[in-house]
């Protein structure tokens, strides 16, 4: 048995109940039926029906917003499958299907980093593009996230971008403290006072530091507490 997409010249129905979810049929002739809850779809754009109630105004909205999504998903496997079936020829079917190589693969590539059973139902396509570059593992965990707060596009990559620039931040301060200038002669006492503790250099630096930030600490305390 042979399956395959079917391309329609005519108008498409797209119908709306409360009971049912939207499907597509051939447009019928006009005046056999209602046409109060119907948005019809042609390649050109939409029918909307004068006085279509909002609901049914925003119901297809997420129709469309749904079709778009999944079509990026399509796409991208449509694509994936050429390239590994057919490597000296899919080009050729990507200029008969009149589509634009760079997007498709743009969406090949997210396709590729996203199995099927990793793709998020409801999350969409582009909030997996913002992910793609990630290991599998980050993608997993910001993909429960998104999901959990119901995050926006938008809103996933400004928590990406904070996360980085506080590890950044993080990095840079550590490796400041690292550059820290030390005269030879100072460095060669250090070595003498950490010999005679009877431990590493490093070690002695570290445990000196740290009595001398407490002692600070606490008699900052003590001053508040007495003002």
């Amino acid at each position: 048995m042979t399956h395959q997409v079917e391309d329609c010249t005519e108008s498409r129905e797209l119908m709306f109940g409360r009971n049912a979810e939207a499907v597509s049929r051939p447009r019928r002739p006009v005046g056999v039926e209602s046409r109060s809850e119907q948005v019809l779809t042609t390649k050109v754009g939409l029918h909307i029906p004068v006085g279509l109630a909002f609901e049914e105004w925003e119901r297809a909205g997420r129709q469309l917003s749904g079709l778009l999504n999944s079509s990026s998903w399509w796409l991208g496997d449509w694509l994936v499958y050429g390239k590994d079936h057919y490597a000296d020829r899919y080009e050729l079917g990507i200029r008969a299907a009149g589509l634009q190589y760079q997007t498709l693969r743009n969406y090949a590539w997210v396709s590729r980093r996203f199995d099927l059973d990793r793709r998020r139902s409801a999350l969409s396509f582009q909030h997996h593009a913002e992910l793609a570059s990630l290991r599998a593992d980050e993608q997993e965990i910001w993909l429960d996230r998104a999901e959990r707060m119901k995050w926006s596009t938008k809103q996933l990559r400004n928590a990406i971008r904070a996360q980085r620039e506080g590890t950044q931040q993080q990095t840079d301060a550590a490796a400041a403290t690292r550059r820290l200038a030390v005269p030879d002669n100072r460095l060669q006492w250090w070595h003498k006072a950490a010999a005679q503790a009877g431990t590493e250099l490093g070690e002695w630096v570290m445990a000196t530091l740290d009595a001398a930030a407490d002692q600070v600490l606490k008699e900052t305390d003590r001053q508040l507490t007495h003002e």
